[in-house]
């Protein structure tokens, strides 16, 4: 299925413009303020903002196409800012607030950064960009002083407004610098265009929709805005921005959404929260059965799930009708649990060079469990040189596809082969076009007997055993090795098991990919802001 009952947008601007006007006086964001009361704006009045600020700026001699660094946690004036910025002509410069004030000022000095935005929380950190040698920032705004920014900038609309919104925008044109959340090796920016975060967004809006959302990854990454910021305009949809991970189950209960995007480890939490309640509840054996049940009537053409799952639902707010994953690998075990109780999770496959989506699984007529779903329509797939099995370097081109890295073209050319984009991951198709991911390339093991081992299939099958929380699986000393966090608050004995749960693994694995040698960690792995394990952390 299809979906195209929305209007199609070739540049940010003419999307930021047109969906305020659409949207009127329907709320767009739903958030609480440091107090805890619960604010809305209508996407009339997220309109207004964004004037008010664009006619500061201008006013105090900020013109496109300058670099505007985002430097704060989700909140409501992130969105307005790079809505600000779209709108004007401006490049953003979405940041990573995890990261050092070191490792932050040589990004905004690697793109010549000329106005920074950033939560007073993050003053320590802007502490150290002002006094780094090659800082280029020349105006520092903090959130706390936007309010008063935005009074002045009503004052000065009038005079300000029209040369704001003056500048031309083409589709071509640099939108944003897009720093890597560098899992390995050292980060690049990645140069994204209006045209290729808009095809992406058209792209994945037409193979998935839905209503009002809950939003809750960190607004620097790319993924967070095809599911919400860019999403939420074309389909004038209102969202609820989550500050605090750890409020998730209780904004979910208050705010009921539509449908939300996470990546695994988040996933992971709420199915590991169901199975443990069920579990507290006595009624673990019962929520079991019920799914047989369910499958059974399933293939009788009956769908019961809502029935027989309705505490479950409730628990995820009543009204989630599915979820999106993507960023890493999920457990098929936990995608066929969310299926089997009636909230399908459609998993994806991206990069942030590609704005970020590739592929993803469609809620009608594109889901197959294990697969990262189908090729969106912005783009082209193809397997680079596979083997025997069909396995090779997933390739991919479009007008998803970055322009490039920043300042660094010695590592733009070595990204491509050609026109297509090199992404580094190992994968295959199916006969019926669904792709699979196998492995990043940068981590593959070769061992010298001349096996190669993708340890993300080891992975996969140590993140079953239910004494390890996380796992990371490399080669040392041409051993395969395990290095384990565990589960010790729920299993006091995991130290003790672990040995023998990876005994009783290793027989189902191929004796080349059997682990022989297990570390365990004291604390959980270093992660980015998109929850990735840092894989250099290991060994450490």
């Amino acid at each position: 299925m299809v979906y195209d009952d929305f209007p199609v947008y070739s540049d940010v601007k003419q999307l930021v413009l047109e969906g305020a006007r659409v949207g009127g006086d329907k709320k767009e964001f739903v958030f609480e303020d440091d107090d805890g009361n619960v604010c809305e704006r209508t996407f009339s009045q997220v309109h207004d903002d964004e004037m008010r600020l664009g006619s500061y700026l201008r006013s105090v001699g900020v013109t496109p196409p300058m670099k505007i660094g985002i430097l704060c946690e989700n909140c409501y004036f992130w969105n307005v800012i790079y809505y600000t910025a779209a709108a004007g002509g401006y490049v953003s410069v979405p940041l990573d607030t995890r990261l050092t004030g070191g490792e932050i000022a040589g990004q905004l000095a690697d793109c010549s950064c000329d106005v920074l935005f950033y939560s007073d929380i993050l003053e320590d950190k802007v502490q150290i960009i002002r006094s780094s040698d090659n800082c280029a920032v020349k105006l520092f705004i903090a959130l706390g002083e936007l309010q008063s920014i935005l009074d002045r900038g009503e004052a000065l609309r009038e005079q300000y407004e029209e040369e704001y919104l003056g500048c031309d925008v083409s589709p071509e044109d640099l939108l944003s610098i897009v720093y890597t959340s560098g899992t390995t090796g050292k980060t690049k920016g990645v140069m994204l265009s209006h045209k290729n975060v808009m095809a992406d967004c058209n792209s994945s809006n037409r193979a998935n929709t839905g209503g009002h959302a809950i939003g809750f990854l960190p607004l620097n990454h790319t993924y967070s805005w095809v599911t919400g910021l860019f999403s939420g305009l074309i389909r004038t949809e209102w969202g609820f921005i989550c500050t605090k991970l750890s409020h998730i189950y209780q904004d979910i209960q208050n705010y009921k959404p539509y449908q939300f995007a996470a990546v695994p480890l988040v996933v992971e939490f709420i199915y590991n929260g169901i199975l443990r309640e069920a579990k507290r509840k006595g009624t673990y054996d019962k929520l079991m059965e019920g799914i047989e049940i369910s499958n059974n009537f399933l293939l009788s053409g009956y769908d019961a799930r809502n029935d027989l799952f309705s505490e479950i639902h409730e628990s995820l707010g009543g009204n989630l009708k599915y979820i999106f994953c993507g960023g890493a690998y999920l457990d098929p075990v936990i995608e066929k649990f969310f299926n089997d109780i009636g909230i399908p999770v459609l998993t994806g496959y991206g990069l942030t060079e590609c704005s970020p989506v590739v592929a993803t699984s469609r809620l009608h007529g594109g889901r197959r469990r294990g697969s990262l779903g189908l090729p969106l329509d912005c783009n082209e797939v193809i397997i680079h040189d596979p083997d025997e099995n069909g396995i090779g370097e997933i390739y991919i081109r479009g007008d998803n596809v970055m322009m490039g890295y920043y300042g660094d073209p010695e590592a733009t050319a070595e990204a491509f082969d050609g026109d297509w984009l090199k992404s580094g991951d190992y994968g295959y198709f199916d006969k019926d076009g669904y792709l699979y991911f196998t492995g990043r390339k940068k981590n593959l093991i070769i061992l010298s007997n001349g096996k190669n081992v993708s340890p993300e299939d080891i992975e996969n099958v140590l993140n079953r055993i239910d004494i390890i929380k996380e796992v990371v699986v490399y080669a040392e000393k041409d051993k395969i090795t395990a290095e384990c966090y565990l589960d010790e608050d729920t299993y006091p004995d995991a130290r003790e098991r672990l040995q023998g749960e990876i005994e009783r693994v290793n027989k189902d694995l191929a004796d080349y990919k059997r682990v022989s040698s297990i570390k365990i960690r004291d604390t959980e792995f270093p992660k980015t802001t998109s929850l990735k394990i840092i894989r250099n952390y290991a060994k450490t």
